[in-house]
């Protein structure tokens, strides 16, 4: 049995992936640049320092850094009401909760993101440890975010799961030597040694050791 799950959020507890994509779409316009066609491949799982400074470099990007982060956060919020949590992923975090399992999300998105995507997913509620970009000096693929949530659940690395949907979050996990499993309804093949889960279901089993 696994002490702890530590969660992705974009894209695996919360239906986030299409509205980040489509805010940034909006802002790259304003901007006078072109989205590619498959930006949101291009983006998703990474970090906003890290799409920033991939605007700037590829796209010629010439907003300052706040100006920028203020205008993608005005296209999001305008759309959050849209936001879901995945139900399959909800439904497993309340039966790991109930069964005394600890849990921690960990996101390559920033402290508001974060917090406007939770409470749409219900999972809002004191004591929750949630580790934002905000609260690491390095983003996935690094493992500091990983590391830093083990940390503060109280738990070795080793003792816990982490379900992820993306490579770049893999490659982080990887990074912090956790076992790793991919969401049902991820968009992403899983990387080699991350097991694809077929259901939630099998996630509770794993973590239960109910198989």
């Amino acid at each position: 049995m696994k002490k702890a799950v530590l969660w992705d959020m974009d894209g695996t507890l919360v239906d986030s992936e299409d509205i980040a994509v489509e805010a940034l779409a909006f802002a790259m316009k304003e901007a006078g640049l072109a989205p590619p066609r498959d930006l949101k491949e291009r983006v998703v799982g990474r970090s906003a320092d890290e799409i920033y400074r991939y605007l700037v470099e590829t796209f010629g990007l010439r907003a300052d850094p706040g100006e920028w982060e203020e205008r993608k956060h005005h296209h999001y919020f305008r759309a959050a009401g849209a936001l879901r949590g995945y139900e399959d992923a909800i439904r497993s975090w309340r039966r790991l909760d109930a069964a005394g399992v600890r849990q921690a999300v960990v996101s390559n998105s920033d402290r508001a993101i974060v917090d406007v995507n939770l409470r749409a997913a219900g999972l809002v509620r004191p004591g929750l440890i949630t580790v934002a970009r905000n609260d690491v000096l390095y983003g996935k693929p690094h493992p500091e975010g990983y590391l830093r949530a083990a940390y503060l659940l109280g738990v070795e690395p080793h003792e816990c799961l982490i379900v992820e949907d993306s490579a770049s979050g893999a490659a982080a996990a990887h990074a912090a030597g956790i076992e790793t499993v991919f969401v049902p309804h991820s968009h992403s093949a899983a990387p080699e040694g991350v097991r694809p889960l077929s259901s939630m279901q099998q996630l509770e089993e794993q973590v239960l050791a109910l198989a």
